[in-house]
């Protein structure tokens, strides 16, 4: 691919440093309080591994890997600071969204990888230097090993720029623009991909990136809203803590936290007075378009809707063994997909079929909520 430009920070200067390879890993939760000068956000302690709050509490994970099941292959790349602030605040988002996709959404450690401005910074959960060249290795590795039915979930933590009308991520180095990652993504062409830009000038991303399966979340709709996002901070919290989960089903979807983040990042503008800067958009039915105001009815969100960081194999039962209730988890997940693909065809079908079709699988959710929540309670099915 072509070199992209080099971006300029605010103090403009680069801070790339020397980065060396290391193994993956991950620690204890770093949380601290921010800077609200720099707009960062505090994250609170999180419970420990697999411990939810309230009812949750005393439910039990079980795994049940199979050649056949969907894992989640996680992607995490914070790009250059330019400030000693920004490249803390990055790292900070970044590892806490890694320990709470360990540690509370099931992620395996091996499907994580961690692209850092500087190696050693924590060389122990830093897998590699997040240059352009790393980058596009680690793609096309993940292309070669994940399994057709994965999901590859990236998230891109740190500062972007529009040059010659091209919308990039800036990186050590040779940034990466827009239209090349839809070159990397154009490898899974059978794996659904959740690609979340939490950077300043993101919006072009959604346009570029859209197409079928794919889920693209943008800090900014346009890459005018240049000024420093708080949105990724809050993303991140949205899987970290427990305030997102509306629906209660003890999972937390891609559409759920973007609803979740959007709503605090207006709260932080109007605690401090300030004009809302930057206006997050979802698009994920194909069309280029994003939404601002995502829905499960569409036009997107509902593609969202169905989109875990938690692999489709970790179903939370209440006990030990219930192949009963992992059935009906199970049956939940695939009556919940295929809603999300009939409204993605809402438009090219008869009205009367898709209203038909929908209240079909409406009225078959119900019935599973209805048996989920009976099992639970200890009435049976």
């Amino acid at each position: 691919m072509a070199n992209a430009s080099k971006a300029k920070c605010r103090n403009g200067q680069r801070h790339d440093g020397s980065g060396r390879t290391g193994s993956l890993g991950y620690a204890g939760n770093i949380f601290t309080r921010v800077n609200a000068d720099v707009h960062r956000v505090g994250l609170s302690a999180v419970p420990g591994v697999g411990v939810r709050s309230g009812i949750t509490s005393c439910l039990l994970i079980v795994f049940l890997w199979s050649g056949g099941v969907a894992q989640t292959k996680l992607v995490v790349v914070t790009g250059i600071g330019g400030e000693q602030q920004y490249s803390d605040m990055f790292h900070e988002w970044a590892t806490t969204l890694i320990d709470a996709a360990v540690d509370r959404h099931n992620v395996s450690p091996d499907d994580v990888v961690y692209l850092g401005e500087r190696v050693e910074r924590d060389p122990s959960r830093i897998h590699a230097r997040s240059t352009k060249t790393q980058l596009v290795e680690t793609f096309q590795t993940l292309a070669r090993d994940a399994g057709s039915n994965d999901l590859v979930f990236v998230v891109l933590i740190g500062h972007g720029s529009v040059r010659n009308e091209e919308s990039r991520f800036n990186l050590p180095g040779p940034d990466v623009t827009a239209a090349e990652f839809d070159q990397l993504l154009d490898a899974f062409d059978t794996q659904r991909v959740v690609f979340v830009n939490t950077s300043t000038a993101s919006g072009g991303f959604a346009k570029t990136l859209a197409g079928p399966n794919r889920t693209i979340v943008t800090a900014t709709k346009t890459g005018f809203e240049r000024n420093e996002a708080v949105f990724g901070g809050f993303f991140v919290r949205a899987y970290a803590e427990d305030v997102a989960d509306v629906d209660k089903d003890n999972r937390v979807s891609v559409l759920e936290a973007f609803e979740y983040a959007v709503q605090e990042v207006r709260r932080s503008y109007e605690s401090d007075n300030r004009l809302l800067t930057e206006h997050a958009l979802l698009e994920d039915n194909a069309d280029g378009e994003g939404s601002g105001e995502p829905s499960i009815d569409g036009p997107d969100g509902s593609l969202a809707a169905t989109m875990f960081l938690q692999p489709s194999g970790a179903v939370i039962v209440a006990g030990t063994g219930d192949s009963v209730l992992t059935g009906l988890y199970g049956e939940k997940e695939a009556i919940e997909q295929q809603i999300a693909a009939l409204r993605t065809r809402r438009l090219e079908m008869d009205q009367e079929a898709y209203d038909v079709r929908l209240e079909d699988l409406l009225v078959e959710l119900a019935l599973n909520n209805r048996a989920i929540r009976a099992r639970e309670q200890g009435g049976g099915v």
